[in-house]
């Protein structure tokens, strides 16, 4: 099954892929036909009910596959309010090939003619809610027809996720929906068809800029701050995480260092906020007062870059996570000790492939070899209880039930640092989203914007690059 949300996705992904939406809504138009002819003999009346949208798109398309149909449609509003270029096209091949069609400009003197079969294509699965006029009104009349009702991917008004309707809603006797089931669909009293339209199975496999729609459409919540617990040997790391929470989200970012590093840090941007504690590393006698401060404001915490891998930093971190019960992403010499840690902390994993060797994960020969290894490291996932994200030429993210493939990205973040922002970018974008939602989203930007780059970098690409290209790998246009 799949939610009306990640169906989406997966329509952006295939467009990414190179399967265009006006190749998707011929083949969804074919199989609302192929549903018509099994519901009615060839001279059967046919009236379609289309909304303004991309489910309306498809009846349309429906239409040219029916002409052995007396077939009629009637468009809820005005063809100028059509919402998507793609829909528009498909009316107007309906127009100028002189079907019979109509402007339903008010509801309430709305009437279907006699027919044998009505397909309604008002709202598809991304609209919830009770129905508004004219919808509602057309529910009403649809439901009072003797004819058979065809619905194209859900009933008008009944939730594509949930199968719950508040109001109004089409009482269909036949569904057709496209790609797989919909999980509101399994508890209608209706025959439901999937139709397969052609979306490659790489479109949900591989992290796309589908997956980026949460982000480009969501609102982000106010006063989300990430926290970074890092430094010590190291410096670079800490900073570049911490600039690049702010670059996806993050409205602070903090970094907790060691007071011998907090200037050297705190040097690298003005828009950082630096605390520094005493010693030369991270120890465990720090943890109270680190885990007190983030849980307070309850952070996003990013805990490893830079650290060190001194025994007294390890046990640091094991306590830290042992204490802390709320988001964190870890990484780097941090690693080590998440197997050994029972928390109740909600945790992303960034290991690299020597990273997740040591944590207890497969031991992966190449860089260019981890994707071989997926299943096993959705295995270890499962058994870690944590999302993990493997770095590579392909990154592999996995929460132990689901896996996604990264591949955007070049040969240039071989560069010491892009670990550093991706850590930093799966915090920022944990503010505000699930946690595996957030790694597929933050390893997709971090690689897209490597891209951006690389008609200028090529092979020169600087971790610090990233930084300023994040923003437009996650809101910005994909073709730029």
């Amino acid at each position: 099954m799949i939610s009306a949300n990640r169906m989406a996705q997966v329509d952006a992904n295939a467009a990414a892929l190179g399967v265009p939406q006006k190749q998707l809504m011929e083949s969804s138009g074919n199989a609302v036909a192929r549903a018509v002819r099994e519901a009615a003999d060839p001279g059967a009346r046919v009236a379609v009910v289309a909304g303004r949208g991309n489910n309306g798109g498809d009846a349309f398309v429906a239409v040219r596959f029916l002409d052995d149909y007396e077939v009629s449609v009637h468009l809820l509003g005005r063809s100028e309010t059509i919402s998507t270029d793609i829909a528009r096209r498909n009316w107007d091949a309906l127009r100028q090939g002189e079907y019979e069609v109509e402007e339903v400009g008010d509801s309430r003197s709305f009437e279907l003619p006699d027919c044998d079969v009505i397909v309604d294509a008002m709202l598809g699965t991304g609209v919830t809610g009770a129905l508004r006029e004219p919808e509602a009104t057309a529910a009403e009349r649809i439901n009072d027809a003797d004819a058979t009702v065809v619905s194209v991917d859900v009933p008008s008004g009944v939730n594509a996720d949930t199968g719950e309707t508040e109001g109004t809603a089409v009482e269909a006797d036949r569904v057709v929906t496209f790609h797989d089931l919909k999980p509101g669909l399994d508890s209608l009293d209706a025959a439901v068809t999937v139709a397969d339209i052609g979306i490659p199975a790489a479109a949900e496999r591989l992290v796309g800029p589908g997956d980026l729609l949460p982000v480009r459409r969501g609102a982000k919540p106010e006063d989300s701050r990430a926290y970074v617990v890092g430094g010590g040997p190291y410096t670079g790391a800490p900073a570049l995480a911490a600039q690049s929470a702010l670059r996806t989200g993050a409205d602070l970012s903090f970094v907790a260092a060691p007071e011998t590093v907090a200037p050297q840090i705190q040097s690298y941007a003005e828009d950082l906020i630096v605390q520094s504690y005493d010693g030369d590393r991270l120890a465990p006698e720090q943890v109270p007062n680190l885990v007190d401060t983030a849980e307070s404001y309850d952070d996003v915490v990013v805990l490893g870059p830079g650290l060190g891998n001194a025994d007294e930093t390890l046990e640091a971190a094991k306590r830290f996570l042992a204490e802390f019960s709320g988001r964190a992403v870890v990484d780097a010499d941090a690693l080590p000790v998440v197997p050994d840690v029972d928390t109740d902390a909600t945790l992303v994993c960034t290991p690299n492939r020597k990273e997740l060797a040591k944590m207890g994960g497969p031991e992966v020969e190449s860089a260019d070899a981890l994707r071989d290894h997926a299943d096993e490291i959705e295995d270890f996932a499962a058994d870690l209880g944590h999302v993990v994200v493997a770095k590579a030429r392909d990154d592999i993210v996995t929460d132990g039930e689901r896996t996604r493939v990264s591949t955007a990205g070049t040969s240039g973040m071989s560069v010491g640092g892009t670990g550093d922002t991706l850590a930093g970018a799966v915090a920022g974008l944990l503010g505000a989203h699930d946690p595996f939602q957030s790694a597929c989203m933050a390893t997709y930007a971090n690689g897209r914007a490597a891209e951006l780059l690389d008609e200028d970098r090529h092979d020169g690409l600087l971790a610090s690059d990233l930084l300023d290209a994040l923003p437009r790998a996650l809101w910005g246009d994909d073709d730029e």
